[in-house]
Protein backbone atom coordinates (compact mmCIF):
# COMPACT_ATOMS: atom_id res chain seq x y z
CA UNK A 1 0.00 0.00 0.00
CA UNK A 2 1.70 3.08 -0.89
CA UNK A 3 1.93 6.80 1.53
CA UNK A 4 -1.32 8.07 -0.04
CA UNK A 5 -3.70 4.90 0.19
CA UNK A 6 -2.02 4.80 4.51
CA UNK A 7 -2.91 8.42 4.46
CA UNK A 8 -6.75 8.22 3.13
CA UNK A 9 -6.95 5.37 5.63
CA UNK A 10 -5.76 7.01 8.57
CA UNK A 11 -7.79 9.70 7.90
CA UNK A 12 -11.60 8.09 7.20
CA UNK A 13 -10.57 5.91 10.30
CA UNK A 14 -10.36 8.97 12.27
CA UNK A 15 -13.60 10.58 10.46
CA UNK A 16 -11.10 13.61 9.68
CA UNK A 17 -11.86 15.31 6.47
CA UNK A 18 -9.14 16.87 4.23
CA UNK A 19 -9.99 19.88 4.86
CA UNK A 20 -9.51 19.23 8.61
CA UNK A 21 -6.14 17.62 8.09
CA UNK A 22 -5.09 20.64 6.04
CA UNK A 23 -6.01 22.68 8.81
CA UNK A 24 -3.54 20.90 11.47
CA UNK A 25 -1.24 20.27 9.21
CA UNK A 26 -1.14 24.19 8.02
CA UNK A 27 -1.53 23.27 4.11
CA UNK A 28 -3.94 23.91 1.74
CA UNK A 29 -6.66 20.90 0.91
CA UNK A 30 -5.25 20.59 -2.23
CA UNK A 31 -1.82 19.60 -0.81
CA UNK A 32 -3.40 16.68 1.68
CA UNK A 33 -5.28 15.58 -2.04
CA UNK A 34 -2.21 15.54 -3.95
CA UNK A 35 -0.62 13.33 -1.02
CA UNK A 36 -3.34 10.82 -1.00
CA UNK A 37 -3.33 10.58 -4.81
CA UNK A 38 0.44 10.02 -4.58
CA UNK A 39 1.53 12.98 -6.57
CA UNK A 40 3.46 14.57 -3.97
CA UNK A 41 4.75 13.19 -1.03
CA UNK A 42 4.57 15.43 2.08
CA UNK A 43 7.89 17.38 3.57
CA UNK A 44 9.80 15.45 6.70
CA UNK A 45 8.29 17.80 9.22
CA UNK A 46 4.80 17.03 7.84
CA UNK A 47 5.48 13.33 7.99
CA UNK A 48 6.81 14.27 11.55
CA UNK A 49 3.48 15.44 12.14
CA UNK A 50 0.93 12.88 10.34
CA UNK A 51 3.07 10.27 12.81
CA UNK A 52 2.18 11.74 15.81
CA UNK A 53 -1.50 12.35 14.81
CA UNK A 54 -2.20 9.18 14.13
CA UNK A 55 0.07 7.01 16.19
CA UNK A 56 2.03 5.38 13.83
CA UNK A 57 6.24 5.23 12.98
CA UNK A 58 6.93 6.74 9.66
CA UNK A 59 7.96 3.20 8.08
CA UNK A 60 5.19 2.14 8.19
CA UNK A 61 2.82 5.12 7.25
CA UNK A 62 5.72 4.88 3.83
CA UNK A 63 6.40 1.80 3.57
CA UNK A 64 3.71 -1.10 4.95
CA UNK A 65 -0.23 -1.50 4.69
CA UNK A 66 -1.48 0.35 7.61
CA UNK A 67 -4.87 -0.82 7.23
CA UNK A 68 -3.03 -4.52 8.38
CA UNK A 69 -2.23 -3.50 11.19
CA UNK A 70 -5.15 -2.02 12.55
CA UNK A 71 -8.33 -4.13 13.55
CA UNK A 72 -12.37 -2.98 13.02
CA UNK A 73 -14.17 -2.10 15.69
CA UNK A 74 -17.17 -3.58 14.23
CA UNK A 75 -18.99 -3.61 17.56
CA UNK A 76 -18.66 0.03 17.74
CA UNK A 77 -17.09 -1.57 21.69
CA UNK A 78 -15.02 2.09 21.64
CA UNK A 79 -18.11 4.11 21.20
CA UNK A 80 -20.27 2.11 24.12
CA UNK A 81 -17.07 2.12 26.44
CA UNK A 82 -17.13 5.73 26.22
CA UNK A 83 -20.71 6.41 26.50
CA UNK A 84 -20.50 4.35 29.41
CA UNK A 85 -17.89 5.69 31.37
CA UNK A 86 -19.46 9.37 31.24
CA UNK A 87 -22.73 8.50 31.80
CA UNK A 88 -21.60 6.23 35.12
CA UNK A 89 -19.35 8.74 36.11
CA UNK A 90 -22.47 11.35 35.79
CA UNK A 91 -24.67 9.35 37.73
CA UNK A 92 -22.02 8.77 40.77
CA UNK A 93 -21.00 12.22 40.68
CA UNK A 94 -24.77 13.12 40.97
CA UNK A 95 -25.35 11.81 44.32
CA UNK A 96 -22.51 13.61 46.07
CA UNK A 97 -23.54 16.68 44.06
CA UNK A 98 -26.93 16.33 45.75
CA UNK A 99 -25.41 15.86 48.95
CA UNK A 100 -23.24 19.11 48.25
CA UNK A 101 -26.78 21.38 47.18
CA UNK A 102 -28.50 19.86 50.61
CA UNK A 103 -25.71 20.84 52.43
CA UNK A 104 -25.63 24.40 50.67
CA UNK A 105 -29.09 25.09 51.58
CA UNK A 106 -29.21 24.16 55.07
CA UNK A 107 -25.98 26.59 55.43
CA UNK A 108 -28.06 29.15 53.65
CA UNK A 109 -30.89 28.52 56.62
CA UNK A 110 -33.34 26.41 53.82
CA UNK A 111 -33.60 23.25 55.03
CA UNK A 112 -33.49 23.65 58.60
CA UNK A 113 -35.56 25.49 61.67
CA UNK A 114 -38.79 23.82 60.51
CA UNK A 115 -39.90 20.95 58.48
CA UNK A 116 -41.02 22.94 55.23
CA UNK A 117 -37.58 24.13 55.18
CA UNK A 118 -35.88 20.19 55.93
CA UNK A 119 -38.62 19.49 53.14
CA UNK A 120 -36.84 21.81 50.54
CA UNK A 121 -33.62 20.37 50.87
CA UNK A 122 -34.55 16.69 50.80
CA UNK A 123 -36.28 17.25 47.88
CA UNK A 124 -33.31 18.82 46.18
CA UNK A 125 -31.47 15.83 47.47
CA UNK A 126 -34.04 13.74 45.63
CA UNK A 127 -34.15 15.19 42.51
CA UNK A 128 -30.16 14.74 42.19
CA UNK A 129 -30.03 11.26 43.28
CA UNK A 130 -33.54 10.08 41.10
CA UNK A 131 -31.73 11.65 37.79
CA UNK A 132 -28.22 9.64 38.97
CA UNK A 133 -30.28 6.19 39.87
CA UNK A 134 -32.11 6.89 36.33
CA UNK A 135 -29.16 7.48 34.69
CA UNK A 136 -27.14 4.09 36.54
CA UNK A 137 -29.90 2.05 35.60
CA UNK A 138 -30.76 2.86 31.87
CA UNK A 139 -26.34 2.68 31.65
CA UNK A 140 -26.23 -0.50 33.62
CA UNK A 141 -28.83 -2.53 31.56
CA UNK A 142 -27.59 -1.09 28.19
CA UNK A 143 -24.10 -2.25 29.19
CA UNK A 144 -25.45 -5.58 30.52
CA UNK A 145 -27.36 -5.75 26.89
CA UNK A 146 -23.81 -4.94 24.83
CA UNK A 147 -22.01 -7.59 27.05
CA UNK A 148 -24.53 -10.54 26.08
CA UNK A 149 -24.26 -9.50 22.33
CA UNK A 150 -20.83 -9.15 22.09
CA UNK A 151 -19.02 -11.24 24.53
CA UNK A 152 -15.80 -11.62 22.65
CA UNK A 153 -14.15 -8.26 21.06
CA UNK A 154 -10.80 -8.25 18.92
CA UNK A 155 -8.27 -5.99 20.39
CA UNK A 156 -8.57 -3.13 17.91
CA UNK A 157 -6.15 -0.99 20.00
CA UNK A 158 -2.40 0.12 18.77
CA UNK A 159 0.07 0.24 21.78
CA UNK A 160 0.37 4.07 21.16
CA UNK A 161 -3.25 4.39 22.01
CA UNK A 162 -2.54 2.69 25.23
CA UNK A 163 0.25 4.20 25.72
CA UNK A 164 -1.02 7.44 25.12
CA UNK A 165 -4.28 7.11 27.60
CA UNK A 166 -1.87 5.89 30.12
CA UNK A 167 -0.26 9.23 30.68
CA UNK A 168 -3.42 11.22 30.50
CA UNK A 169 -4.77 8.32 33.47
CA UNK A 170 -2.11 9.53 35.56
CA UNK A 171 -2.35 12.86 35.44
CA UNK A 172 -6.22 12.00 35.95
CA UNK A 173 -5.55 10.13 39.10
CA UNK A 174 -2.97 12.52 40.58
CA UNK A 175 -6.03 15.16 39.74
CA UNK A 176 -8.81 13.43 41.80
CA UNK A 177 -6.97 12.77 44.48
CA UNK A 178 -5.58 16.53 44.80
CA UNK A 179 -9.12 17.87 44.56
CA UNK A 180 -10.22 14.93 47.37
CA UNK A 181 -7.44 16.69 49.40
CA UNK A 182 -8.27 20.40 48.69
CA UNK A 183 -11.98 19.33 50.22
CA UNK A 184 -10.19 18.20 52.99
CA UNK A 185 -7.97 21.29 53.68
CA UNK A 186 -11.14 23.47 53.56
CA UNK A 187 -13.22 21.17 55.70
CA UNK A 188 -10.57 20.71 58.24
CA UNK A 189 -9.23 24.42 58.08
CA UNK A 190 -12.28 26.20 59.00
CA UNK A 191 -13.31 23.77 61.89
CA UNK A 192 -10.80 26.00 63.94
CA UNK A 193 -13.21 29.37 63.49
CA UNK A 194 -16.64 28.32 62.56
CA UNK A 195 -18.20 28.40 65.88
CA UNK A 196 -16.90 32.43 66.44
CA UNK A 197 -18.73 32.67 62.76
CA UNK A 198 -21.77 30.98 63.33
CA UNK A 199 -22.60 33.24 66.33
CA UNK A 200 -22.35 36.38 64.23
CA UNK A 201 -23.88 35.27 61.20
CA UNK A 202 -27.61 34.06 60.30
CA UNK A 203 -25.67 31.28 58.03
CA UNK A 204 -24.76 27.55 58.99
CA UNK A 205 -21.22 28.03 57.93
CA UNK A 206 -20.55 24.82 58.75
CA UNK A 207 -23.09 22.90 56.21
CA UNK A 208 -21.75 25.99 53.35
CA UNK A 209 -18.12 24.73 54.41
CA UNK A 210 -19.61 20.73 53.93
CA UNK A 211 -20.79 21.75 50.55
CA UNK A 212 -17.75 23.03 49.22
CA UNK A 213 -15.79 19.79 50.63
CA UNK A 214 -18.44 17.47 48.90
CA UNK A 215 -19.04 19.78 45.57
CA UNK A 216 -14.48 18.96 45.39
CA UNK A 217 -15.40 15.37 46.21
CA UNK A 218 -17.98 14.88 43.60
CA UNK A 219 -15.86 16.19 40.72
CA UNK A 220 -13.02 13.98 41.93
CA UNK A 221 -14.55 10.88 42.22
CA UNK A 222 -16.09 11.68 38.51
CA UNK A 223 -12.73 11.93 37.71
CA UNK A 224 -11.51 9.08 39.45
CA UNK A 225 -15.02 7.18 38.00
CA UNK A 226 -14.20 8.09 34.33
CA UNK A 227 -10.62 7.33 34.14
CA UNK A 228 -10.94 3.77 35.70
CA UNK A 229 -13.78 2.73 33.24
CA UNK A 230 -11.57 4.01 30.61
CA UNK A 231 -8.16 2.54 31.73
CA UNK A 232 -10.37 -0.84 31.94
CA UNK A 233 -11.53 -0.12 28.72
CA UNK A 234 -8.45 -0.76 26.74
CA UNK A 235 -7.88 -4.07 28.72
CA UNK A 236 -9.47 -6.31 26.23
CA UNK A 237 -8.16 -9.23 27.51
CA UNK A 238 -9.55 -9.02 30.82
CA UNK A 239 -13.02 -8.07 29.07
CA UNK A 240 -13.04 -11.65 26.94
CA UNK A 241 -11.62 -13.58 30.09
CA UNK A 242 -14.43 -12.06 32.01
CA UNK A 243 -17.02 -12.70 29.62
CA UNK A 244 -15.85 -16.42 29.12
CA UNK A 245 -18.32 -18.38 31.05
CA UNK A 246 -16.18 -21.42 31.78
CA UNK A 247 -13.37 -19.23 33.46
CA UNK A 248 -13.13 -18.03 37.19
CA UNK A 249 -12.99 -14.53 36.43
CA UNK A 250 -16.55 -14.81 34.66
CA UNK A 251 -18.05 -17.12 38.32
CA UNK A 252 -16.26 -14.52 40.63
CA UNK A 253 -18.06 -11.47 38.74
CA UNK A 254 -21.48 -13.09 38.35
CA UNK A 255 -21.32 -14.35 42.68
CA UNK A 256 -20.18 -10.77 43.56
CA UNK A 257 -22.88 -8.98 41.65
CA UNK A 258 -25.47 -10.79 43.07
CA UNK A 259 -23.94 -10.04 46.41
CA UNK A 260 -23.68 -6.41 45.87
CA UNK A 261 -26.85 -5.99 44.92
CA UNK A 262 -28.36 -7.67 47.65
CA UNK A 263 -26.13 -5.44 49.31
CA UNK A 264 -27.11 -2.41 48.27
CA UNK A 265 -30.83 -3.20 48.39
CA UNK A 266 -30.37 -3.59 51.98
CA UNK A 267 -28.64 -0.39 52.12
CA UNK A 268 -31.69 1.34 50.27
CA UNK A 269 -34.05 -0.16 52.23
CA UNK A 270 -32.47 0.84 55.96
CA UNK A 271 -31.88 4.46 54.49
CA UNK A 272 -35.74 4.98 53.21
CA UNK A 273 -36.82 3.32 57.15
CA UNK A 274 -34.43 6.07 59.02
CA UNK A 275 -36.15 8.81 56.50
CA UNK A 276 -39.68 7.46 57.24
CA UNK A 277 -39.46 6.69 60.46
CA UNK A 278 -37.15 8.55 62.05
CA UNK A 279 -37.03 11.49 59.61
CA UNK A 280 -33.43 11.40 59.24
CA UNK A 281 -32.68 11.89 55.05
CA UNK A 282 -29.43 13.36 55.61
CA UNK A 283 -25.94 12.65 57.79
CA UNK A 284 -25.77 10.63 59.36
CA UNK A 285 -28.24 8.30 57.21
CA UNK A 286 -26.45 8.57 54.05
CA UNK A 287 -23.64 6.99 55.40
CA UNK A 288 -25.17 3.50 54.79
CA UNK A 289 -24.18 3.50 51.42
CA UNK A 290 -20.40 3.95 51.59
CA UNK A 291 -20.96 1.27 54.22
CA UNK A 292 -22.58 -1.00 52.34
CA UNK A 293 -20.35 -0.16 49.68
CA UNK A 294 -17.34 -1.26 51.80
CA UNK A 295 -19.27 -4.27 52.31
CA UNK A 296 -19.17 -4.94 48.50
CA UNK A 297 -15.73 -4.57 48.77
CA UNK A 298 -14.73 -7.00 51.35
CA UNK A 299 -17.78 -9.61 50.34
CA UNK A 300 -15.39 -9.09 46.46
CA UNK A 301 -12.19 -10.09 48.38
CA UNK A 302 -13.98 -13.39 49.92
CA UNK A 303 -15.18 -14.83 46.86
CA UNK A 304 -11.79 -13.74 44.81
CA UNK A 305 -10.32 -15.75 47.40
CA UNK A 306 -12.67 -18.84 47.76
CA UNK A 307 -12.54 -18.98 43.83
CA UNK A 308 -8.99 -19.10 43.82
CA UNK A 309 -8.64 -22.17 46.76
CA UNK A 310 -11.08 -24.35 44.79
Amino acid sequence: MSLGENLQFLRKRNNITQEELAEKLEVSRQSVSKWESDNTYPEMDKLIQLSQMFHCRIDDLIQKDISKLYVEDRSHYDEHMNLFSKMMSLGVGLILLGISVMSFLVGIGIGANNSINEGISTIAFFIFLIIAVAILIVMGLQHSAFEKKNPHIENFYSQDEIDNYNKKFSVMIASGVVLILIGVIILIGTEAFLSEINQNSPYDFEGIFASIFFLFIAVAVMLLVYAGLQKGKYNIEEYNVMHDKESAEYKKSQITGRICACLMLVATIIYLILGFVFDEWGMPAIVVFPVFGIGCGIASIIVDKQILEK
